[in-house]
């Protein structure tokens, strides 16, 4: 009788073993379902609201509104400066900057400073249109440009200014700014 028992007894615990190892299979797999979903899937942030609507930035690009709102900023803060401002004005500067264009942006940005140390002139600008291309990264700013001697302004002229960036994961950082040169019509004709 004690065999009998004994026997039952182990079938009930095989059983159960056998329940529980094809339970944690079926639990293991969809674990991994589950993290490669998440691992694929893009991500999202919802930022604070800086405009009439709130922005999110996503794993899978830059919206047409993020890198809007990005440039604009980027404009605001590469093309105001002052000889008081010029130490706060490069380190902001920098901080945009991705790593791989850091040193060529320092080195222009440290032109613009020592030119600017210790004179009284100072620049602002006024944006006027801005195109945007969420594609292929970059933008272009356009507006009036003021030069300002002391309390006097000396020039105020249109001038458009290209950004270009980059985008990994959900960061977007600074590679290239300057000046569109415009081309004369008459002079592209004769050449």
């Amino acid at each position: 009788m004690d065999l009998a028992y004994s026997h039952t007894q182990s079938q009930r615990v095989l059983k159960q073993r056998n329940m529980l190892l094809v339970t944690s299979l079926a639990f293991a797999g969809l674990s991994a379902v589950l993290g490669i979903t998440a691992a694929s899937r893009d991500r999202e942030v919802v930022l604070q609201p800086v405009l009439r609507t709130p922005l999110t930035i996503s794993s899978a690009g830059v919206s047409r509104e993020y890198l809007e709102a990005v440039t604009r900023d980027a404009a605001v803060l590469t093309l105001n400066r002052t000889p008081q401002s010029l130490e706060y004005w490069m380190t902001s500067v920098l901080e945009m900057v991705h790593p791989s264009a850091y040193g060529q942006v320092k080195a222009d940005l440290l032109k613009i400073v020592d030119d600017q140390r210790g004179s009284s002139i100072a620049q602002f600008f006024t944006v006027e249109s801005m195109k945007v291309d969420p594609g292929g990264l970059t933008s272009e700013v356009t507006g009036v440009l003021h030069t300002m001697v002391g309390r006097q302004e000396v020039s105020a002229n249109q001038k458009t200014f290209r950004y270009g960036w980059v985008y990994n994961g959900l960061s977007l950082k600074l590679v290239q700014f300057g000046m569109v040169e415009k081309v004369d019509p008459r002079k592209a004709v004769s050449s």
